[in-house]
């Protein structure tokens, strides 16, 4: 429950931030963002109960949501779509490389200083992150001047936003592809644990490899799809991330299992920058919503994910990978038709 008690806060507040940045502008909810999730993740570390770490955690992820879908939006702001594709590769390079170097150093450092002392860890690598911040704040957009936001007014935006076809079939893959990504990697931890007899730092090592492909190709991966557009490589990164699943299903040596993990991650950087490079695309007078409503449908999947997997478990981790992965398949062939327009963004046909 702790991962859907932060996620999906996550993602339903990603909602109001996204639509306010358009109002007041990126900077001033960035900035505030950051300060809440670096001062409530150090509070969590006072939790005296599984109940109360799980309020603290709910309430980080309401107030850390402007962080992520508003450097996104910022991405569309700073560079033309042709040219988007490798920062929001090094982007979500960044946000891969975090969870596995996060998963693996965590368990690494637990031994030693304490589940509370991992969270005063990160909360202060967060301020840290603020006071290195500072001199580029700049970079983070202009403040315009306040405008009067009505629900009205909210109400338009969404129905305009989501009247495209365009729009629907992304966001409807960002959700999907999330609760298949984030079910799996949820539950990695236990399934090294009962398949391998991995203890913590073992399953730490063998996290590892989820975040190499992002670190390392996503911003390759972003300059593919802006040189020879989408069309191709949203369908071929749900497929490979389909194959990591059944690659997972069997017991196999656990160097193939490793094997499995990275070509899960590399599925999702094939995937969730693409859709979220054509996302910046749909309204440009509504980048922040378009965004928030993106990451909306990214951790609202998310958390999803690790509940429905965990559900399907009940009848073994080898069934509930070939759901998982039969059901992905099928959207990889079905994306072969819905992504065929997202051609080279020079052509114009997008």
């Amino acid at each position: 429950m702790l991962v859907p008690a932060y996620l999906i806060p996550y993602g339903i507040s990603t909602l109001f931030f996204g639509l306010l940045s358009d109002w007041i502008g990126r900077r001033r909810i960035m900035l505030a963002s950051l300060v809440a999730f670096a001062g409530l993740t150090g509070l969590t570390a006072t939790a005296g109960s599984v109940d109360q770490m799980i309020a603290w955690r709910a309430l980080t992820g309401f107030g850390a949501s402007g962080v992520v879908p508003l450097a996104l939006a910022l991405m569309g702001d700073l560079f033309p779509y042709q040219q988007r594709g490798r920062p929001l590769g090094w982007l979500f390079g960044a946000m891969a490389g975090g969870m596995a170097f996060g998963s693996t150093f965590g368990v690494l450092l637990e031994p030693a200083i304490g589940w509370r002392g991992v969270f005063l860890e990160v909360s202060a690598v967060g301020f840290a992150g603020l006071v290195l911040l500072r001199p580029y704040t700049g970079l983070l957009g202009e403040c315009p001047p306040t405008r009067t936001i009505t629900l009205g007014l909210v109400i338009t935006a969404y129905k305009h936003l989501l009247t495209f076809g365009r729009a629907q079939r992304t966001y409807v893959y960002v959700f999907m592809n999330a609760i298949f990504h984030s079910g799996i990697f949820t539950w990695l931890g236990l399934y090294f644990s009962q398949r391998y007899g991995l203890g913590e730092v073992g399953i730490g090592l063998a996290l590892l490899g989820y975040g190499v492909p992002g670190f390392v190709l996503g911003p390759f991966i972003g300059r593919v799809a802006d040189r020879w557009g989408r069309r191709w490589l949203i369908p071929a990164g749900i497929g490979l991330a389909a194959l990591s699943a059944l690659l997972l299903a069997p017991t196999l040596p656990l160097i193939f299992a490793a094997a499995g993990v990275t070509i899960l991650s590399l599925g999702y950087d094939m995937t969730q920058p693409l859709l979220a490079g054509i996302v910046t695309t749909l309204d440009p007078k509504r980048a922040g919503q378009a965004m928030g409503l993106n990451v909306f449908a990214l951790f609202t999947g998310f958390g999803l994910g690790s509940l429905l997997f965990g559900w399907v478990l009940q009848v073994g981790f080898t069934e509930a990978l070939v759901v998982f992965a039969g059901i992905q398949g099928v959207a990889g062939l079905a994306a072969l038709a819905i992504f065929r327009s997202e051609q080279h963004p020079l052509s114009g046909h997008y």
